[in-house]
């Protein structure tokens, strides 16, 4: 029989990776795009490879195009210290979009996660071949929602809400168990993204045309205060999709760089398997194991019915991270996993 401190244990320890920066993997909590408010500051078009898209004028993105000058943007008093990104060289890499400078950088940024256990049968019908789900314990695997809000960063403000599944590294040939003890000790934890709407037009084209993303554009909203935390996310016709309300776990602050992990997702692009990897600096976190008093009401749109075809239910945990920094990097080809692929056919 399963033991519940294990349990607890196990979620406790995966659930502590995987505030993914899925990626996209990662926070002002009042930014233009919340509440229903309409952003009238000026805007400018600007490329993103073969795109053109409307970014706020002036703004990171307009300034620097995804290349800042730290010096510069350590002078913004909502960017923080930036002695984190100061350690992280910028290198200008061939895409399916043309060359981009990479890692892309989140200066400010917060996010709600519930950690929700589901069938495994139902989670590996979602995953393609070879990736496969990390088993909790007999039967189950885990199913993270995640709302991330970026108040400062290279493409400026934007909310995203991502679904996704833990799955297991590719090729480690170990015990469910073992790998989720590896994954404590090395601080690396493993995911695939199966939707990930988004805020802002920016947003949507780098996640959809750089790394193959599934992106929507829609209203999305996230408000962490002292006591409670709230968070929204509607369909294209305005309709509500999700929200979720919660008490806020007691916040613990961290000194920098204290508490480094990487976050890798594994997708399609173009037809070949790539891994993105997000390496995550957080300041000030709080956590709650079997939490209560947490609801999640689902309205019918598509991050529901994505919600209800994976049968995700009890939730195990609720994060929330009130200050992180993000360096998330472009998708590079994972070989291995289209040999994997091969071999199991």
């Amino acid at each position: 029989m399963f033991n519940k401190l294990h349990l607890r244990r196990s979620v406790s320890a995966i659930s502590i990776g995987l505030i993914l920066a899925t990626a996209a993997y990662a926070t002002e909590l009042n930014s233009p795009q919340m509440n229903g408010s309409t952003n009238t500051a000026p805007t400018t078009i600007v490329e993103f490879g073969p795109y053109k898209v409307n970014v706020p004028k002036g703004g990171y993105y307009d300034r620097f195009r995804m290349n800042p000058n730290l010096d510069e943007v350590a002078k913004d008093p909502a960017a923080g210290n930036i002695d984190y990104f100061r350690t992280i060289p910028k290198k200008l890499v061939d895409t399916r979009v043309g060359k981009v400078w990479s890692p892309n950088f989140y200066y400010r940024t917060s996010n709600v996660q519930v950690l929700m256990l589901a069938p495994i049968a139902k989670l590996k019908a979602k995953l393609p071949v070879p990736l496969e789900p990390l088993q909790l314990f007999p039967g189950y695997g885990l199913v993270s929602l995640t709302f991330f809000s970026y108040a400062v960063g290279d493409v400026d403000p934007y909310d995203e809400v991502s679904v996704a599944i833990v799955v297991r590294q590719p090729n480690a040939h170990r015990f469910n168990s073992t790998e989720l003890l590896s994954s404590m000790r090395h601080h690396r934890y493993y995911g695939h993204v199966l939707a990930l709407p988004v805020d802002t037009e920016i947003g949507r084209v780098r996640g959809v045309y750089g790394y193959q993303l599934p992106k929507w554009l829609t209203p999305i909203d996230m408000q962490i205060g002292t006591q409670n935390l709230q968070a929204h996310i509607l369909n294209t016709d305005g309709k509500p999709d999700l929200t979720l309300t919660a008490p806020v776990p007691k916040i613990k602050t961290v000194k920098p760089q204290s508490r480094i992990e990487t976050k890798t997702m594994y997708q399609l692009v173009d037809g070949q398997w790539h891994s993105t990897s997000v390496e995550s600096n957080t300041l000030a976190f709080g956590q709650r194991l079997f939490p209560k008093n947490v609801q999640l009401v689902r309205s019918g749109g598509p991050l529901s019915q994505l919600l209800d075809d994976l049968g995700a239910g009890k939730i195990l945990r609720l994060d929330v991270v009130k200050d992180a920094q993000l360096a998330l990097n472009m998708p590079v080809p994972y070989p291995a996993l289209d040999q994997a692929k091969v071999n199991k056919k």
